[in-house]
């Protein structure tokens, strides 16, 4: 009940507060880690395809373990003092390693600059939350870059997350986004990081194997519930394009929203100034527009909704039966 209750109190702050850009996150914690490490074992091991595999690999199992010990150890002291302390605390981390609000807000904020007409303010904000070049996108571009976004982190960012924790609390939630901090840091096939990111690409597909498919068919679920999204289409689309990205798990929400939308998402994309050629999700039925980013949202967040009553569901449970 412990964890339910830290999940369920993260989860009501992360929808009230965000990430307020005063208060420095933990995730850049762990990325400072990241990039320290990275420094260190490229200077210990040998500028050699195995040299930097093997390095990388050693990153991939420390930085997790790292962000699994230091919450462990700080709920550990903190039951020591009083049980609602632990709580508190608990209830605090799961809050930092949910995105939900966030990722709307700041998505929102590249739709709110194409609403003033202001292209290029639309561009540098989409680039803060999107890996590929934002340089020459209009907006049909930007917008289905956001919507993309929006889609794709609904896994990762949100339920992902909620899975973890829901399964091992706190400490759990935290190693879960050590992984893919890793990920989104080292796990990219270019010259720099083709073999000392390997390992940590791989972990983090393993990690967002299942709740990729969770977030899919709770995303299908949320767009029968509201109003104005198409839950046939979103199956079908889900069931031919899932695997339409070089990662077996990002196309799973994205081809859902896609359906969803009735829109067409993904293509070839700039990254680092080289075109990526990269499959199409979903049908293009109709035009994609500014609306759309709100309409990703709203699937987003009943989305996660659903994921926590479901998730919670499942652990109390598992708690009735055990207690």
């Amino acid at each position: 009940m412990e964890i339910l209750l830290m999940a369920v109190l993260g989860f009501g702050l992360d929808l009230i507060l965000g990430d307020p850009h005063w208060l420095y996150h933990p995730v850049r914690l762990i990325g400072l880690g990241i990039s320290g490490g990275e420094k260190l074992l490229r200077k210990i091991f040998p500028k050699t395809p195995k040299g930097e595999l093997a390095a990388g690999a050693v990153l991939a199992v420390c930085i997790p373990l790292l962000s699994f010990a230091v919450p462990f150890l700080l709920l550990w002291l903190a039951g020591l003092v009083h049980p609602w302390l632990r709580i508190a605390l608990g209830a605090i981390f799961c809050y930092q390693i949910l995105a939900t609000k966030s990722l709307r807000d700041e998505s929102m904020r590249v739709s709110k600059e194409l609403d003033k007409g202001d292209l290029q303010g639309a561009r540098k904000y989409l680039s803060w939350i999107v890996g590929r070049d934002t340089e020459r996108l209009e907006e049909p571009g930007i917008v289905k870059a956001a919507v993309e976004t929006v889609a794709e982190n609904a896994s990762d960012g949100v339920i992902a997350p909620l899975f973890y924790m829901m399964i091992g609390g706190p400490a759990l939630g935290f190693l879960y986004k050590g992984v893919n901090t890793l990920d989104s840091m080292v796990g990219y096939k270019n010259d720099k990081y083709l073999y000392f990111g390997r390992v940590s690409a791989k972990v983090d597909d393993v990690f967002n194997f299942i709740p990729a498919i969770l977030s899919a068919w709770l995303m299908i679920a949320a767009s029968a519930i509201l109003p104005g999204f198409d839950a046939k289409n979103a199956a079908r689309i889900y069931k031919r394009d899932h695997k339409n990205h070089a990662s077996p798990n990002s196309a799973r929400t994205e081809s859902v929203c896609a359906g969803a939308l009735r829109v067409q998402l993904a293509g070839d994309a700039y990254y680092f100034g080289k075109l990526v050629d990269k499959p199409t999700i979903g049908d293009d039925l109709r035009p994609i527009e500014r609306a759309d980013v709100r309409r990703a949202n709203r699937l987003m967040y009943m989305t996660a909704v659903l994921a926590l009553a479901v998730f919670g569901a499942v652990r109390l449970g598992v708690w009735l039966l055990v207690f």
